[in-house]
Formats: C-alpha cells, structure tokens, sequence
C-alpha cells in the first residue's frame, strides 16, 4: 500500500511535532560510533557498548524495518524566559516537564496515523524519545532535518541548537527527504558539514570535552558530570563547571546558526521556567520530600537528592557562597558520601576548612578523607 509522505508529514505535525523528515534504514549505519566507544570516550555509560549492533542496523530493532521518521521538537524558551540573571544554571531542556513523558504521549498518537494511513499493525513500528537503541543524531541528519555541527550536536537551520529528538522505525516505505546540502550527498553525519571554520563551540567548552570535531569526551563534559555521573565529580574538573548546577548549554549557545532559531509553538512541552527562580540555597537545603515535591515528573529527578546536593556543592564552591557556608558545614556530615566529599571541597575552597576540624575524625571513608587531606 502506498502512503503519501506529506499526508503523514502533515497529520504529525498536527500533533505538535515542530520537524518531520523520512529517511530510508540502512544497515552498517553511524560507524563512528564505535571509535567512540573504543576510545572510551562514553565513560561509565555501559548501555551504549551492549546496543551498539542495533544502533548500527535500525532492521535489528524492528525487524522489517524500511523508514526512520525523525520528529524535532523545539524547546528554545522565550527571550524573557531565556534570562540567568547570576543564578545556578539549568540546561535549558530540564525546565519543562519530563520531555521523555510529554512527547511520548505524540508518539502513540503518531502510530495510530501510521496505522490509519498505511494498514498496519503496531508490530509494524516502533518509537523513541532518547531511550532506544537509536543514533537519532545521526538518523536525523541524514533526514536532512539539520546537520551535526562540531560541537556533535544536530543544528537545525530553521531551529538553532535547540531540538529534542525523537524516532519513529516503520515497515511503510517512505521517499527520503533531501539532506540539508546535496552537494554533501552521501556525507550527510560528517561533523561540521556547515560550519565551516568556526570552532566556538570547541573553543568556549569550560572543560575541554570537545577533543575534535563532532567527538565528545563524556569523562569531561558538564552534562555527563553532573547527570550520568552517580559519583564523585573528578576534581580537576569541578572548576570548570562554574555555576552550572545541571547540564550545559555552552556548546549550544554559542553557535552562530542560533540566530536563525525563534521560539517553538511548544505544543508538546510542559514549561517548568520555575525552576529556574531557585537560589543556590534553596537547592543546599532541600530534603527529600521538598526534592519529590520540586521536580515531580522533571527530567531532574533522575539524578536523585544527593546528585542534585553533590553538584550544588561544587557550584557553591566555584561562586564564591560565603552566604551558604553554613549549610555546606552541614552537608559535610551529610549520609551520603558524595554529598560530603563535595561539600568538604567547596568549604575549603571558601578559606573555611579550620570549621571542618571537627568533623574530620569522625568521618573516615576514603573519599571525604582524600578531600580533607587536599
């Protein structure tokens, strides 16, 4: 049965989907993925290791499979909305509710117009929201939705930065759109294909995570340290997380193509710009129930109370929070050890480790000790 391309692009983004592209599966996709992984540049991230096979042949996924539709969703807040104003910074993604939640709830709906549009059945597609064995980056790319800038991000030409991506896997045979440049044809997930000799986004990195074009070490990126990271953020990188509390947007912001990106109709997304009005103090003294009161269904939640706890001590440390100190004397005898580790370190970086003398006897794990001990 033939399905026409634009009925479905239409029927989507009726749905709230802000991009909708088609690409053809191919097998023995995104091969540098695994250089990636043999370089050990995914850190602790294990999961991407034991699916690399299916990330390479969407057909392992979803047997059958002939088409990727790439869904974009634009996530760029209003200017008035967009202001920090010397607060803890917030990747600009974690202040909706969880997107992973909110654009889910598209996805099915977008497989019932599957089903209405070409006769199938579910077990003819599959999506995801940033949870499945997919290179959505690189699927999208070669959907012509944008392209991987060097900072291995997609770079929409009509959206900046600023989209969060989700895949949709069918059996329905789809005509693939045109990627963004033809004269690329064939090298459309080649890093920087239109960003010609700028390098801000490598160059403004705080910790120089970006070792070459499209490549990110997660051993020293912001968002893998104060996300995936579930333990004691190594030391030598703390200062160059500045004051930023969860996630980062520097390699983002700084990119020339977000001139072109205005704000998303945010059809799909739950703002939650709230979050972003918090003091770094109210962050040191949250407890667990106010912690589950806060940021109920956030993408924020994943990191728990002592994540959240350990990277506000460190933001305390590199911003000078002389106001805080009290609480991080506090959090120095905290249950947790991460949490402790980092709050001894940010009272000694505030010229106060003599109110920790105290403290130091009864504490006697190894990673607050090694703190104690400089």
């Amino acid at each position: 049965m033939t399905v026409d391309r634009e009925t479905v692009r239409a029927r989507l983004r009726a749905l709230g989907f802000d991009e909708v592209r088609f690409a053809r599966v191919e097998a023995g996709f995104g091969p540098g993925l695994r250089a990636w992984l043999e370089a050990g540049y995914h850190a602790d991230m294990a999961w991407m290791e034991r699916t690399v096979e299916k990330r390479s042949d969407p057909a392992l996924v979803l047997p059958g499979a002939k088409s990727v539709i790439m869904l974009g969703v634009n996530y760029l807040p209003p200017a008035e909305e967009a202001k920090r104003d010397g607060k803890p910074v917030w990747a600009r993604y974690a202040l909706h509710a969880d997107y992973h939640d909110t654009i889910k709830e598209a996805l099915v709906q977008a497989g019932l117009v599957l089903e209405e549009l070409g006769a199938v059945t579910p077990k003819d597609y599959c999506y995801y929201v940033d949870t499945g064995p997919v290179i959505e980056r690189g699927w999208a790319a070669k959907s012509g939705l944008g392209f991987i800038g060097k900072n291995s991000m997609l770079i929409s030409r009509t959206h900046g930065n600023w989209l969060f991506l989700s895949a949709v896997l069918t059996t329905l045979e789809f005509a693939p759109d045109e990627p963004v440049s033809l004269r690329a044809a064939g090298r459309e997930t080649e890093p920087g294909l239109l960003c010609g000799k700028c390098s801000r986004c490598m160059d403004a990195c705080p910790t120089q995570a970006l070792p070459k074009p499209g490549v990110v070490d997660a051993r020293r990126c912001i968002s893998y340290q104060t996300i995936e990271n579930k333990g004691i953020i190594p030391r030598e990188l703390r200062e160059g997380i500045g004051n930023h509390l969860y996630g980062c947007d520097v390699c983002l912001e700084v990119c020339p193509w977000n001139r072109f990106a205005q704000a998303g109709r945010r059809m799909l997304l739950s703002a939650r710009y709230d979050l972003a009005e918090l003091t770094l103090r109210e962050v040191l003294e949250l407890t667990p129930e106010r912690f589950a009161e806060v940021f109920r269904k956030t993408a924020i939640k994943r990191v728990k109370l002592t994540g959240l706890l350990r990277n506000a001590c460190v933001v305390a440390g590199n911003t000078d929070a002389r106001d805080c100190l009290d609480v991080l004397v506090r959090l120095a005898g905290h249950a947790s050890p991460v949490v402790r580790a980092h709050a001894v370190w940010a009272v000694r970086k505030l010229g106060a480790g003599e109110r920790l003398v105290a403290l130091r006897a009864a504490e006697t794990d190894a990673a607050v000790l090694a703190e104690y001990e400089g």
